[in-house]
């Protein structure tokens, strides 16, 4: 299995998850829904708590963690900082194709979410890549103020 660091040194990765996290305040999360059980809720509702804003992305358009869900990425009528991943891997790359067309600044693949085609994708479009990372566990690494 290849990971971020077979195209990126430790440091590059660690600087774009820092900068992702730092300057982002808007992310779709892309197959969230009400279940609770999955880990799209709860990764939602820290990054909520973290004082992002989080936009549900999935076929249902439910509302989650109080927030309007919608059915795409291109259904969303304001501009979006991240667009998080939690889909398949055979599936990520169509929705990091989507997220470089709505105009995002960042994609983020969570952890096993692995596509090099697509990161290199990502990357050539001048956005930010995060691939096989949770920006939960990212955020809980971080000294507490």
């Amino acid at each position: 299995m290849s990971t971020p660091e077979a195209t990126e040194t430790t440091t590059d990765v660690e600087a774009t998850v820092d900068r992702v996290l730092d300057e982002s305040s808007t992310w779709a999360v892309v197959g969230l829904s009400t279940n609770t059980a999955r880990a799209a809720y709860g990764v939602a509702g820290v990054l909520q708590r973290a004082g992002k804003r989080i936009v549900p992305v999935h076929p249902s358009a439910e509302t989650v963690h109080g927030e309007q869900g919608y059915a795409s990425l291109a259904d969303i009528p304001f501009p979006v900082d991240v667009v998080d991943v939690f889909v398949r891997s055979e599936l990520a790359g169509a929705v990091a194709d989507e997220a470089i067309a709505v105009g995002a600044k960042a994609v983020w693949f969570q952890l096993d979410v692995i596509d090099e085609d697509a990161a290199a994708r990502v990357r050539a479009a001048g956005l930010d890549m995060v691939m096989d990372r949770c920006p939960a566990i990212e955020l809980g690494r971080r000294p507490r103020d």
